[in-house]
């Protein structure tokens, strides 16, 4: 109890004793009388961060390889970064993990990611411990670490650090980023979004209800106005309070989609094509310190399915196709140099530079993604495995369109080489090209360079090392517990001596990686690796050893030489898996396994006019691989009334019906190619129904129903062998009486807008039926658009 007079136990000077019972008085620091003139008031400390603390910026980019801006050997004009690279540091041997959520989780945690509970991407749930796909209870994330230093925290950005389920109403919200530390966010959480028509924002806790984007929008910078904003509005507010900027592009995830004035700048300026980008590259590297001359870089990719042609072998039409898809490549990091230029400007504005830290890095290496010949039709690409062979990836469209608005397009896996320069594969694999990325520090105050020093780090580190490294230079303190259980010990280590100085050793001498069967084992220069090709041997490794001391590229396997090291590296590989919880490294249909309790989400559901966009995953559950039937109640239509019934996707597929010019009209966009159907509409209909009959082929044949007063319902209109949207399409969500957010078709959407209904629409009822697609087809599909969507 508190002090009561002046010792708290009532009595003094004639005051009363505080009763036991009133325990509101608990913790209270003054003194407490029957009157406020015999009372002292106390006010609890505000928790304040140390003084002259840094500021924090952590700048996140989605699938940039190693050799993409210009610090790290590229092309493309990046002045915003080469500022970064000029007062601060270079990690030349920096790694993370293959794909996107575990370096998220890892990063924000310092837990290496399968105890992180991300051994893969947030868009499943097979029920393990190391892929649990949410942040566990026990896992202190940095910024939680940061506010309770004392720091403002704010996040903007992709999260994808909460698995697709939960990102509905009425779902837990406890791995999303305001329960894990940060007091504002805005962006996708999802693993990759459109440029111009997001599916779905979260501001906060909340979704942003967009029902049409501005004409001039673009998603970079969008997240760029709210993270600028969040700055000054601190500032406008407290003028010292260190901030945490968690700043997570959704960039340069696809599908690639640039900003008209960007692409122009790199019009024609890739007709050299990968292999001679690739050597330019290089050479710069070499010439920057990188690497010492004669290092072997490596050779193009010759494994199936990971293989690029050279450039001169290929027809001048693709040559054309294929250097445009790197124009859109380009003009994105030219964006987001630009909006880093402007985080730049509003500290120089604030006077904040000098005592800010900033980190730039990537999640993963570049992606292999679109394929031996890229893609314009980007959800399309997603759709492998053992469908039918007339299944279409790459929609031909206007070359024009390339980078637009209007089509999701990615480029072939030759760019995703170029983009790994030096290194061997891609995003997903456990070779240097997926996991050696680019990484710039500047703390101009803090880490002022030495004369001589030019800022060059190649010391081997990891990304859980971001966490414990910015704590240390910002000489804070991490708390013991978190909501009550002891905190998770961090795997990461600081790197903040080396940074200080190059002489040095690396703290971070060994670290195992894994990812959906590819392995790989650092130690002190050496570096066992497996790609993983064969299902059926998943657990049975065929190990490959490289020294990246002398051959960082990984090019000449020396296995047969070292086989001692090759058995102490695996058995070291071994023990780690079973200490991160690798293990069960999945090879059977839990790799798309999820919770037994989703079932329901393909029950009727019945959506009242009004009712905001379904989120993604929840509408597409209603419609994939199977039968459906969609029932518009609507009271009478009358003439005149026209606008969208139901809509559900955007440019990149989907569906929509709607009424026009006294018609029902019925329009399929199955990856970019559209096909319609229609019918007069007639008088007194009070209901229209879409009937879907799924194919084991993967098509749907649609039938088109309308219903009169009297309850009869007659069939008026068909649109046979439509190829189903599967894998991550649709990419929007169902909306009822408007065509929201991306357009479904777009010359409707050029001739009438979002086109809301203008009559009297009750609800629409969505009957999911049997599931018609062989289960070996799904699973497939399924397991390559969740590595993917990373």
């Amino acid at each position: 109890m508190p002090e009561v007079g002046s010792n708290g136990t009532g009595g003094v000077d004639g005051q009363q004793q505080i009763p036991s019972g009133a325990r509101g008085y608990d913790g209270f620091g003054g003194r407490i009388g029957r009157t406020s003139a015999e009372s002292t008031p106390w006010w609890k400390p505000e928790t304040k961060a140390p003084a002259g603390a840094p500021n924090i910026v952590v700048i996140l980019i989605d699938d940039m390889g190693y050799s993409d801006i210009g610090p790290f050997g590229s092309e493309i004009d990046t002045p915003n970064l080469n500022r970064l690279a000029d007062s601060g540091y270079r990690l030349s041997n920096y790694h993370t993990t293959s794909v996107c959520s575990p370096a998220r989780a890892a990063l924000l945690t310092g837990l290496n990611p399968h105890r992180a509970g991300y051994g893969s991407v947030a868009n499943f749930d097979p029920g393990f411990p190391g892929l649990r796909m949410e942040l566990a209870d026990d896992a202190l994330s940095l910024a939680e670490i940061l506010r309770a230093n004392g720091y403002a925290t704010h996040a903007v950005g992709k999260w994808h650090l909460a698995r697709d389920t939960n990102l509905a109403p009425g779902r837990t919200r406890d791995s999303w980023p305001l329960q894990r530390g940060f007091d504002s966010y805005y962006g996708s959480l999802e693993g990759l979004n459109s440029f111009y028509y997001p599916n779905e924002l979260i501001s906060d806790n909340s979704v942003v209800d967009v029902e049409e984007y501005p004409s001039d929008y673009y998603v970079t910078d969008d997240i760029t106005d709210k993270a600028v904003a969040r700055i000054k509005s601190l500032r406008a507010h407290d003028a010292d309070k260190p901030f945490f900027l968690y700043f997570s592009h959704i960039a340069m995830h696809g599908p690639h989609q640039a900003k008209p004035e960007d692409l122009a700048k790199y019009r024609g300026r890739y007709t050299e094509g990968w292999d001679a980008v690739r050597r330019n590259r290089f050479d710069a590297q070499v010439e920057s310190g990188f690497f010492p001359p004669g290092t072997p870089i490596a050779e193009r990719n010759t494994e199936p399915g990971y293989d690029a042609p050279p450039w001169d072998e290929l027809t001048e039409e693709e040559q054309l196709r294929f250097a445009r898809y790197q124009e859109v490549y380009a003009a994105m990091v030219d964006s987001i140099d630009q909006s880093v230029g402007r985080v730049l400007d509003t500290l120089d504005e604030l006077g904040e530079t000098d005592n800010t830290i900033i980190v730039f890095t990537s999640d993963n290496g570049g992606t292999a993604e679109g394929g031996a010949v890229g893609t314009r039709s980007y959800f399309s690409q997603f759709v492998h495995g053992p469908v039918p062979s007339d299944w279409v990836r790459d929609v031909p469209h206007d070359e024009e369109l390339i980078g637009s608005e209007k089509i999701g397009v990615h480029y072939p896996r030759g760019w995703g080489q170029a983009s790994n320069t030096p290194f061997r594969f891609y995003k997903g694999q456990t070779f240097a090209g997926g996991v050696r990325v680019p990484f710039l520090l500047s703390w101009p105050a803090g880490l002022r360079r030495a004369d001589g020093d030019t800022g060059l780090r190649k010391h081997y580190s990891y990304v859980t090392d971001i966490t414990p490294t910015l704590l240390d230079l910002a000489g804070l303190e991490t708390p013991t517990h978190r909501n009550g259980l002891p905190a998770q010990e961090r795997d990461g280590v600081s790197i903040a001596e080396v940074l200080r100085d190059a002489t040095q050793p690396t703290p971070h001498t060994e670290q195992y990686a894994e990812f959906g069967g590819h392995r790989g084992f650092y130690r002190d220069g050496w570096k066992l690796l497996s790609l993983h090709t064969d299902p059926t041997r998943v657990d049975d490794p065929q190990w490959q050893l490289f020294d990246v001391e002398s051959d960082p590229a990984e090019t000449t396997d020396v296995a047969h030489l070292f086989p001692e090291k090759v058995q102490e590296l695996a058995e070291a590989w071994d023990r780690a898996a079973w200490h991160n919880t690798v293990f069960p490294i999945l090879n059977d249909r839990k790799a798309v396994q999820r919770r037994p309790d989703e079932r329901r989400l393909a029950e009727p559901v019945k959506i009242l006019a009004g009712t905001p966009t379904l989120e993604r995953y929840r509408s597409s559950v209603l419609i994939q691989y199977r039968d459906f039937t969609i029932d518009v109640a609507t009271h009478e239509i009358a003439a005149g009334d026209e606008g969208v019934l139901v809509a559900h996707g955007d440019p990149h597929g989907g569906y929509v019906l709607y009424v026009e010019d006294g018609r029902i009209m019925f329009a399929v966009n199955s990856y970019g190619r559209v096909a319609h159907t229609s019918a007069p509409l007639g008088e007194g209909v009070v209901g229209v129904q879409v009937r879907a009959e799924a194919t084991e082929s993967v098509r749907w044949n649609f039938t088109v129903a309308l219903t009169d007063g009297a309850g009869v319902t007659t069939d008026v209109a068909t649109l046979d062998d439509q190829f189903q949207l599967v894998g991550m399409a649709p990419w929007t969500g169902i909306s009822v009486g408007v065509d929201a957010r991306g357009p479904v078709v777009w010359d409707l959407r050029e001739r009438r807008g979002t086109f809301r209904f203008t009559g009297r629409l009750r609800s629409v009822t969505y009957t999911p039926g049997p599931v018609r697609v062989p289960e070996p087809v799904i699973q497939e599909v399924e397991e390559l658009a969740e590595a993917m969507a990373d």
